[in-house]
């Protein structure tokens, strides 16, 4: 006896009925508890006093002290063998740093002496403090440039040397203070604002403003002859109006024997990292022998300017320095915070690309507290704003370092150089400085990133080159501006205005010999189903896109009964909506699903909501769109919008 119709459809439910799931509704959270909630996931996601839970008075009295001074913590495992590796890197990172620190001070509009402070007493509070085992501390080119540059916009280096150094205190007090607060208060989501492309293109700028800076140094010219600006017009226009009296033959030939030099023991250095140890020592090794060179020939007689006098001994206080009132308050802590931003963002940089090489984690917020309690202690010892280099980060990493020790073992070889050998350093020319700065900042242009960067995202590009050329052609001021903000505030608008009010929508196809639906244009293996059009939503439906997605929807579905006509395929009879991408939706949102649903009506099409998301279902519910199209049109997953599809799409089949 042939079964009836109705008796065939039940039976088609009854054979899929197994594999339908009823999409459950979440609980309706408290207000309170859902705004608790987002605070702790923003600021507390690590659970910082996880380790404190059920523990004795005493016990937590103990972690709270490793908690401020990790070195507690790791020391007790401490042990001759890691003291080798640190005594190994801690001498190599110092043979780096001590010709750097002399001419980053100088790039700083500081007396050399302050950059040799600046890598002894801030690397001792780290090394007690941080949670890196791999950063090295100091002062580096591209803070060092801005500290230069926004410190003279205030106060002339050379007629006023005391205010300005006394500013270049303040401004690293506030720095530390900015660090600290940000890493107190968990704050360190911020510093992510300045995005990957913006600080590649700031650095690279950086990296050439400051090579050309340099060419004072390298050619020989008289500070009263170069100018006082930082681009790159600027700084040409200086380099040949001076050409012909302003040069020194005998300063270019030790400059450029001696970049020579160094840039073949970087290029030894990169080939095979065994001989990291060339590039290394390379720059103490060329301050060595150019000013043997110099002692011997007399050279300075011959025009060749050398750094004459670096005052020896250790820091000397600075906290009655430091600007607490005045007009010059508001300069330091304005730019205080630059720097201090600026530091903080390099430094946790290379904080967390060595942790993932060593595989351990940082504490990007205790790191925060270590640097600002390292500068603000370093503002009252006459030091500027330090943070973590990346050239010496990597090669106390490639040096075997095992623990921040090695900063202590580069903080005492800094202290034993202000005690008894700066008089050394009396006929070193400034060219050498000059040669090793050029040197060290070559490697911030980072062109592979670049063109990277322009492969993957093409608004990120624009940002990476708006900050490059700000640097570059206009100041660092505004290059670090357009970084900071133009990313954010412009280009960042328009992307997020494009994807927020035109979301991408896909038609899904079904997978080959799968349950799995993707994107016909990505996977062209995939098959649609016929009858049924499986659209997917890629972003929240809000006030601003709603219409769009409707409008979008309805034109997937116009084009695609416009083919099934053409193709005689079987009528569209149902349009599943694929909605996990759509992490929230409005009360637009809803309205719009309301007049597609109406209008979909109308064709003969159903409408079919596949994976929503817990928020999304609870709003579908609530304003009872969810009972308008049947709680039996959504589901767990596409594969199961269309089993529930399948036996009315089979009574169409011939």
């Amino acid at each position: 006896m042939d079964s009836s119709p109705a008796d065939e459809e039940l039976e088609r439910k009854e054979m899929y009925a197994p594999y339908l799931h009823k999409v459950a509704v979440p609980p309706k959270q408290n207000l309170f508890k859902e705004f608790q909630s987002t605070v702790k996931e923003t600021f507390f996601s690590d659970d910082p006093l996880r380790s404190f839970k059920d523990q004795t008075k005493s016990k937590k009295l103990i972690l709270g002290v490793e908690a401020i001074f990790p070195i507690l913590n790791w020391g007790r495992a401490y042990n001759l063998k890691k003291f080798r590796g640190d005594v190994i890197s801690g001498l190599t990172i110092a043979s780096l740093a001590i010709p750097q620190d002399i001419g980053y001070a100088k790039l700083a509009h500081l007396a050399p002496q302050y950059g040799l402070y600046s890598s002894f007493v801030p690397p001792l509070i780290y090394s007690a403090m941080g949670s890196s085992r791999d950063i090295a501390i100091g002062p580096v080119a591209v803070v060092s440039l801005l500290m230069g540059t926004l410190l003279s916009n205030e106060i002339d280096p050379v007629t006023n040397a005391e205010e300005y150094r006394r500013l270049a205190f303040t401004a690293t007090f506030f720095a530390g203070i900015t660090q600290a607060t940000l890493g107190i208060f968990r704050l360190g989501f911020l510093i992510d604002f300045l995005s990957h492309a913006a600080v590649v293109g700031f650095m690279g700028g950086a990296a050439i403003t400051i090579a050309l800076q340099q060419l004072k140094g390298f050619l020989g010219i008289k500070t009263k002859d170069f100018t006082t600006k930082t681009n790159i017009v600027s700084v040409m226009r200086s380099v040949f109006s001076s050409a012909h009296h302003g040069w020194n033959w005998q300063t270019i030939v030790i400059g450029a024997s001696f970049l020579g030099f160094l840039l073949v023991a970087k290029y030894i250095g990169k080939k095979n990292k065994k001989f990291f140890w060339v590039p290394a020592i390379a720059p103490l090794i060329s301050v060595v022998l150019s000013t043997f060179f110099v002692f011997i020939t007399r050279a300075d007689k011959q025009g060749v300017a050398i750094v004459n006098y670096i005052e020896k001994g250790i820091n000397p206080s600075s906290v009655s320095e430091i600007y607490f009132s005045g007009e010059n308050l508001g300069k330091g802590f304005r730019i205080g915070v630059l720097a201090g931003m600026i530091a903080l963002t390099e430094a946790v940089a290379i904080g967390r690309t060595f942790a993932s090489m060593k595989d351990y984690q940082l504490d990007g917020n205790k790191e925060m507290v270590a640097l600002g309690a390292m500068n603000i202690v370093g503002s009252m010892t006459s030091c500027y704003v330090a943070t973590g280099s990346f050239s010496r980060s990597a090669v106390n990493y490639m040096a075997g370092c095992q623990t921040a020790v090695s900063n202590i073992v580069m903080a005492i070889a800094v202290f034993l150089t202000l005690e008894f050998l700066t008089p050394l350093f009396k006929y070193t020319p400034n060219a050498i400085l000059a040669a090793i700065i050029i040197a060290a900042v070559i490697s911030l242009v980072d062109i592979q990133a670049a063109i990277l960067i322009w492969k993957v995202d093409k608004f990120d590009f624009i940002a990476c080159m708006g900050a490059f050329f700000g640097v570059v052609f206009v100041s660092v001021e505004i290059g670090l501006l357009i970084a900071k903000l133009g990313r954010q505030v412009s280009i960042s608008f328009a992307k997020i205005l494009l994807q927020v009010t035109r979301p991408r929508t896909a038609i899904l196809g079904k997978i080959p010999r799968t349950s799995v639906y993707r994107n016909i244009q990505q996977y062209p293996e995939a098959s649609k189903v016929p009858g049924v059009l499986i659209v997917r939503v890629d972003s929240a439906v809000y006030f601003s896109n709603s219409n769009y997605v409707k409008e979008r929807i309805l034109r997937w579905l116009i084009d695609e009964e416009e083919k099934v006509k053409g193709e005689y395929h079987i009528k569209i009879q149902f349009l599943i909506v694929e909605m996990s991408p759509v992490t929230d939706i409005d009360t637009s949102g809803i309205h719009a699903f309301e007049e597609l649903h109406r209008s979909l009506k109308k064709r003969g099409v159903e409408l079919v909501l596949a994976n929503p998301g817990p928020a999304v279902t609870d709003k579908l519910y609530t304003s009872n769109f969810a009972n308008l199209i049947g709680e039996d049109k959504i589901f767990v997953t596409v594969a199961e919008a269309v089993a529930h599809c399948s036996p009315k799409l089979a009574e169409e089949e011939p």
